[in-house]
């Protein structure tokens, strides 16, 4: 042992190393408990080491280093074994916090990009020494209900011994069984846990995890819209040159009359045939379309209003809770089938 001007020998005994929670590496900042020795044969001053511990946060950081190294020589960051994510979730859990910027944050994002998702929240402490066991009893809790389709771990920023908790073999474990999907937000974009090599997804932060579990409804609506006028496009187009192609026919036969009845009989059995097999697929792209165009009505906005719901607006401003109004305002109410001008006469908390 030594520091800047002086050093010591020092032995530890075997029992001693069995109780050692780390390998001891050169140049590691180390305190002991020690009892002082002399070799009398040589007369040295020496130290019997009989505990020994890493310094500040050195001892964190190596317990991060040698727990990611014993879990990945196991397996449980191997890529095969990383859930894909539905791509129309009906129910997302959320483990986190049930306080702080970091739960807004999420229902917000999950709220403006797909509304109809039911989301359930499973409220733990994020820090602290009862953080892991509430995280394991959360996600074995999710498992054993089946009611949420992908999972959101996360917690904000923080120092190491914050974000320690996400840092435990036992969270990694549990995250590792889990059969519902899980992404992993963190800390910062900076910030790596263990929880986010095990997790099938890492997001950089908890609004960016919200955002891979749901589509964006408006993106897909526009999407099946355009591909709605496509498909019209592309069956108008096939119409048009089909009748080209007769009309090109028909100038081309300039036969003797007997002759050219018999292919005119035959065009027009072509012909016959040719629309009645267009008819057969515009009704079959009706059908399809009719199909999408209803799976556009289930995803709608509109749809929640016609289950009885309205949405509240003050001065073009939608009203999401009672502090956003006072008594004698003016409020108006969208419906399905039109709005009401309403006035605030009372307000219960």
């Amino acid at each position: 042992l030594k520091d800047e001007t002086a050093q010591v020998r020092a032995v530890m005994f075997r029992h001693s190393k069995t109780a050692l929670k780390f390998q001891p590496q050169n140049g590691a900042h180390v305190i002991v408990t020690a009892n002082v020795s002399l070799y009398e044969p040589r007369g040295d001053y020496q130290l019997i080491v009989e505990r020994m511990e890493l310094a500040g946060v050195g001892i964190l950081h190596t317990k991060f280093l040698q727990l990611k190294t014993k879990l990945a020589a196991e397996g449980l960051f191997d890529i095969k074994y990383k859930k894909p994510l539905p791509k129309l979730p009906q129910s997302i859990g959320v483990i986190t916090s049930p306080t702080g910027a970091v739960i807004r944050d999420i229902l917000n994002v999950l709220k403006r990009r797909f509304p109809s998702a039911a989301v359930i929240i499973y409220p733990v402490q994020v820090q602290g020494k009862e953080a892991s066991t509430q995280i394991v009893d959360s996600l074995q809790k999710a498992n054993l209900r089946k009611e949420c389709e992908v999972l959101i771990l996360a917690r904000g920023g923080g120092t190491l011994e914050d974000l320690w908790p996400f840092n435990e073999e036992t969270v990694a474990r549990a995250i590792f069984a889990s059969s519902i999907p899980i992404v992993s937000a963190v800390g910062h974009e900076t910030d790596f846990t263990i929880s986010d090599f095990v997790a099938d997804v890492r997001a950089p932060t908890p609004s960016v995890a919200a955002e891979l579990v749901v589509p964006d409804v408006l993106e897909r609506l526009n999407a099946l819209r355009n591909l709605k006028h496509r498909l019209i496009n592309l069956m108008q187009n096939q119409l048009q040159q089909i009748n080209l192609f007769v009309v090109n026919l028909k100038n081309r036969l300039r036969h003797p009359r007997y002759y050219l009845a018999e292919r005119m009989q035959r065009l027009d059995e072509i012909q016959r045939r040719l629309h009645l097999a267009m008819q057969h697929q515009l009704t079959h792209w009706q059908q399809r379309l009719g199909k999408i165009g209803a799976a556009l009505d289930m995803v709608s906005p509109l749809a929640t209003l016609e289950r009885g719901y309205a949405v509240i607006s003050k001065d073009d401003k939608i009203v999401k809770k009672i502090a956003d109004v006072v008594v004698g305002d003016k409020v108006r109410a969208r419906l399905a089938d039109g709005e009401l001008e309403c006035l605030v006469q009372k307000l219960s908390f």
